[in-house]
């Protein structure tokens, strides 16, 4: 692997963990939603899947985005009578979405991206040292 291929690589690891990042953040906003109608269901929490592909041009394997899917584990329910959307027995089906889930993700993923980016900024170091050794 030459010094472009491994910044390529981590550019892959640092455009990956932003859109983990971006799924994290929509899960968490939508975190509290709720059906709007009774029965409906509420925002489902997103995965993101990650896969290794080679770069023909250059022959390295480098992080893609492979899908974004729902989540398929079941809605919570809460007792509000009053809400909009309940149902008959007065249940409100509530996201499935898990603040500490999400936090622990959002953590893993920022660990990830500041490996990438060191990565990336020693790959700089030599490459400039590289440069100087041959003024």
């Amino acid at each position: 692997m030459d010094i472009s291929g491994a910044l390529d690589v981590s550019a892959s690891g640092l455009d990956a963990q932003s859109e983990r990042l971006r799924v994290i953040s929509e899960n968490m906003a939508n975190e509290d939603t709720t059906g709007s109608t009774p029965g409906a269901d509420p925002y489902r929490r997103k995965i993101i899947t990650f896969a290794e592909q080679m770069d023909r041009e250059t022959g390295e394997s480098e992080v893609t985005v492979k899908s974004i899917s729902r989540d398929q584990s079941p809605f919570g329910k809460r007792y509000d009578p009053s809400h909009p959307a309940a149902d008959a027995s007065g249940y409100v089906k509530t996201s499935n979405v898990s603040s500490f889930i999400e936090m622990m993700d959002m953590r893993e993923a920022e660990r990830s991206y500041s490996a990438n980016l060191d990565a990336m900024q020693a790959t700089r170091s030599m490459m400039t040292r590289t440069i100087d050794l041959l003024k």
